[in-house]
């Protein structure tokens, strides 16, 4: 799954023409072919979700343009988010994985709204994934992530001025690979669940591993 900074960096270029994103595509179609061009990457903080004292912690590692990423937001995310998230027993974090430049476009506008919102942002694009990625081109795909922006709230300059801030694509870049090989992540959704790497299941197989886990840290599930 390793993915260098300039092979992503060429595909989010190819990704969408300079008409679908102006600010950006104007400014570094001529830096696509090269990657030394942008600036370097710095790792940026996890973005959590629930109590910081939690006795267990959840990465997941999903793409906002994996299939089964979307169907594990439609199917458990509701009960890990009221049964274990809210009820103050897991601290979640969720790590952007970038497969291509329509990922990590979708992922920079997640985060275009500050960290604050950056989970009501990707609730809309999992709730939202299928229509939004249902287009024949980049072009209808800037398109459709441009209505989600605008649905929440962000202006159309707002949203360019995300896309064109070369430091931070850099710093997602950076963040989602040395996050990824660290953990040895090679397909989505992954978790690590109390620092264990646990492959995608079914929520009873899920949820067991963490009753166990609370049941470690001396906290009934």
């Amino acid at each position: 799954m390793k993915l260098h900074r300039r092979s992503l960096i060429a595909a989010v270029m190819g990704a969408m023409t300079v008409s679908a994103l102006p600010a950006f595509a104007q400014d570094a179609q001529s830096e696509a072919g090269d990657a030394g061009q942008m600036p370097e990457g710095r790792m940026l903080p996890d973005i959590a979700m629930g109590n910081e004292d939690a006795p267990v912690t959840i990465i997941e590692y999903a793409s906002f343009t994996c299939s089964h990423c979307g169907a594990f937001y439609q199917e458990n995310w509701p009960r890990l988010k009221s049964e274990y998230i809210e009820t103050g027993k897991v601290r979640f974090i969720q790590r952007d994985i970038y497969f291509d430049g329509v990922g990590l476009w979708a992922g920079i506008l997640a985060r275009c709204a500050g960290d604050d919102k950056y989970y009501a942002m990707s609730d809309m694009l999992f709730s939202q994934q299928k229509t939004w990625l249902d287009a024949s081109n980049g072009d209808e795909i800037a398109a459709n992530l441009r209505k989600i922006g605008t649905a929440a709230g962000l202006t159309e300059e707002q949203m360019d001025s995300c896309w064109a801030d070369k430091q931070k694509i850099a710093d997602l870049v950076t963040t989602f690979q040395q996050n990824a090989t660290a953990d040895e992540i090679d397909g989505t959704p992954t978790f690590m669940i109390a620092g264990e790497k646990v492959q995608n299941q079914p929520w009873p197989d899920l949820k067991k591993i963490i009753d166990a886990k609370l049941a470690e840290a001396g906290q009934q599930g």
